[in-house]
């Protein structure tokens, strides 16, 4: 009899490896058709999603370098702003490609074992694995061009790249949610991430501002992010609007909200408009 109350209540630990065994292959199957259908029907086309952040940064380097535009912090120029571009379009890129999931992956709600929540967590998964990609091609490029892009303190460059993730995808939750009960408010979230692009403080230094327009850049995590990155490199970078809590505080407000907008509203999301 106890065996069937602990079956009863969800307790027993078969049950529970089944039921993440069954999670495994669905989070597996959405994966691999996000590939396909994304990547060129070929595993080499993933590569291509970690060289576009890559070439974005590199083209503005190469303009701003025809210039003659100086690093407006440290010796180099392409340190600083990949210190900053790095973090922002981390961000862009995942939160933007989950906000697009479930529209582009609807046929796969057909299927019973298939949840909204497992489209937006495995094209998670899929963007942050190709923007860790791109962070060692670029630091790796950095290194062939002759400038060494060491962080100061390589624990505080870790979480600070650790908390970009962790905002894109609480962001990019939401986003999603909302983009597949309304499929206009993707047109709506991409002229959003131009606004976050140009107020993140990717291409200037925010505590070099007045102090009026810093304060109010600084309701824009993302630029938290991108301070925090920059703090770990140069040690003589004193931030005066960094705010680690704020920064984690929003992405994981923004994650549980996602996961409860989610619930509420999964009948919506499922017959979507």
């Amino acid at each position: 009899m106890s065996r069937a109350f602990t079956y009863h209540h969800g307790k027993d630990p078969r049950s529970f490896r089944y039921a993440l065994r069954q999670k495994g292959n669905v989070m597996r199957a959405v994966m691999l058709r996000d590939m396909r259908t994304r990547f060129f029907n070929h595993g080499l086309g993933f590569l291509l999603v970690s060289l576009w952040p890559l070439a974005h940064i590199f083209i503005l380097l190469t303009i701003y370098s025809l210039l003659g535009r100086r690093a407006p912090f440290g010796d180099s120029m392409r340190v600083f702003f990949a210190t900053g571009l790095l973090p922002c379009l981390t961000f862009m890129y995942v939160s933007r490609f989950m906000a697009l999931s479930v529209v582009l992956n609807r046929p796969m709600l057909s299927i019973p074992a298939v949840k909204v929540t497992d489209i937006l967590f495995a094209r998670a998964f899929l963007e942050v694995i190709a923007s860790c990609f791109t962070v060692f091609l670029a630091f790796a490029l950095l290194l062939m061009l002759g400038d060494k892009p060491f962080p100061f303190d390589w624990a505080q460059a870790a979480f600070a790249y650790g908390a970009t993730i962790l905002l894109a995808v609480g962001v990019g939750l939401v986003a999603g949610v909302i983009t597949a009960m309304f499929t206009f408010f993707a047109t709506i979230y991409a002229l959003c991430m131009i606004l976050i692009y140009i107020s993140s403080g990717t291409l200037f230094v925010v505590s070099s501002l007045p102090s009026q327009v810093s304060y109010f850049l600084a309701f824009n995590p993302v630029i938290h992010s991108v301070e925090w990155m920059r703090s770990a490199f140069y040690q003589t970078y004193n931030s005066q609007v960094i705010d680690r809590v704020y920064l984690l505080s929003f992405g994981l407000s923004a994650l549980c909200i996602g996961l409860l907008l989610e619930r509420l509203t999964r009948r919506i999301t499922l017959e979507g408009k």
